[in-house]
């Protein structure tokens, strides 16, 4: 399993959006780049991703910008990662399996029908959905001892 900084980084304009405004607010790519440092452009085709998902809504104009489509409450860490991650199924994203032969394209397994670690993978992947399915955004904007707190005790 591996994200990259599109999924880093979304998170922390997410996070930031959820902290800082309420879902009517507009936030504006230069704030964002100004108080978290990032480059304007790479922001800027992260939240076109979250806008096609459905995560956030934009606003054209002088007082343009934009702002989570949806209460914090009701956007799933898994949500986002497939936004981000990209694909048309969360099953590479949160955890490939790598012995399936569509995610090693390039390599034949030829213990794939016998391999006892495929139950393995399986369910690690089941758990990571279900777990990912469970941490919303309104969770992980909280400060870092409550995030903890509600990880642990869900």
């Amino acid at each position: 399993m591996r994200f990259t900084t599109k999924t880093e980084y979304g998170l922390v304009c997410l996070i930031y959006m959820a902290r800082n405004h309420s879902t009517a607010d507009l936030v504006t790519i230069k704030e964002i780049v100004k108080n978290e440092r990032f480059s304007s452009t790479y922001i800027e085709k992260i939240l076109q991703k979250l806008r096609a998902a459905n995560i956030v809504v934009s606003h054209q104009g002088k007082q343009g910008g934009y702002a989570l489509a949806r209460k914090p409450s009701e956007i799933t860490l898994k949500e986002i990662i497939e936004a981000l991650e990209g694909g048309s199924t969360f099953d590479i994203q949160t955890f490939g399996v790598f012995c399936e032969p569509v995610i090693r394209k390039n390599i034949v397994c030829t213990h794939f029908s016998m391999c006892g670690l495929r139950p393995v993978w399986r369910k690690t992947k089941e758990l990571l959905d279900h777990f990912y399915s469970s941490v919303t955004l309104e969770m992980i904007a909280k400060e870092e001892t409550e995030v903890k707190h509600l990880v642990i005790a869900g």
